[in-house]
């Protein structure tokens, strides 16, 4: 079957019409309908022949087929049955050839297990939705997985979080996970109208590539428990989301003290040096 013409938001709709098909509004579906953007954001990805890829949340192809025209082996995720049968559909020769492979479900459920049997992919990219970007994102670094570089196009606010600054108003759990483990940056920012059905937000794509110069802590465990921890309730200090954590007033002062924090901070004041500090520690509990 031919795919339809990704820059026609007319043809689009009509093709879905024709299939008995409909967008989803629970998937958070949305086709990014802008050739030269998509042709932009792979060009990002920097794929080379032989480049294993994962992408999240194929729809009907418009990336697939141009990360495929560029030689990369690629496994998408698809939660949409419909848009799985098609993608099987679109680019059988490339399934045949062992180019491409579908996962169907829900990815925060099932990238764990083709992580186990297929190994980790060069390239991690996908256009995500808000209900799940943030998630999938830091469920990712918390499992110690860190891709060599991850593409993604998320709601503006999702990448403005993940690359907030210390001290600003949107740093946060997110913001540290997502610095600690990689380098990001804006690649360009899409208005509602590149994309079909438009969205009543902006959107972002934002590169995030591996540090060389990865800031190691002793156990990456309690480093992800104790960063959430801290900004649990971001009206409270530092001393009182501790306390909280440690379920001890006195050990949490303690180990603010050792790691030379002022306990009347708050969360947002912290940058990643200190709380990897703090979190090793609690981690050799010399508090």
């Amino acid at each position: 079957m031919e795919h339809p013409d990704y820059n026609s938001a007319q043809n689009l709709k009509n093709f879905l019409e024709e299939n008995n098909m409909a967008m989803q509004k629970k998937f958070g579906q949305n086709f990014l309908i802008n050739e030269n953007a998509r042709k932009k954001i792979v060009d990002a990805l920097d794929i080379k022949e032989g480049s294993t890829v994962w992408e999240v949340g194929p729809g009907l192809g418009a990336m697939t087929d141009e990360i495929l025209k560029r030689g990369a082996r690629l496994t998408v995720f698809e939660i949409d049955r419909g848009f799985a049968s098609m993608i099987r559909s679109f680019f059988s020769d490339y399934i045949d050839k062992g180019l491409l492979k579908v996962v169907e479900g829900d990815v925060l459920k099932t990238w764990k297990k083709e992580y186990q049997d297929s190994g980790e992919p060069e390239r991690f990219f996908g256009n995500l939705p808000y209900n799940i970007a943030a998630t999938l994102i830091a469920d990712t670094i918390e499992e110690s997985i860190r891709f060599e570089k991850c593409l993604f196009t998320v709601q503006k606010e999702v990448a403005i979080r993940a690359m907030a600054k210390c001290g600003s108003e949107d740093y946060s759990s997110f913001s540290v996970l997502c610095q600690w483990a990689y380098n990001l940056t804006t690649v360009l920012d899409l208005g509602g109208g590149n994309f079909w059905p438009k969205p009543n937000v902006d959107s972002r794509c934002f590169k995030m590539e591996r540090k060389e110069d990865f800031p190691l802590c002793k156990n990456p465990q309690l480093f992800a428990k104790l960063q959430r921890a801290l900004f649990s309730s971001r009206r409270k200090n530092v001393k009182n989301n501790l306390t909280q954590f440690l379920s001890s007033q006195e050990k949490a002062i303690n180990a603010l003290e050792k790691a030379s924090i002022p306990p009347e901070k708050r969360a947002e004041a912290l940058p990643l040096q200190d709380i990897l500090r703090l979190s090793d520690l609690l981690n050799d509990d010399i508090i």
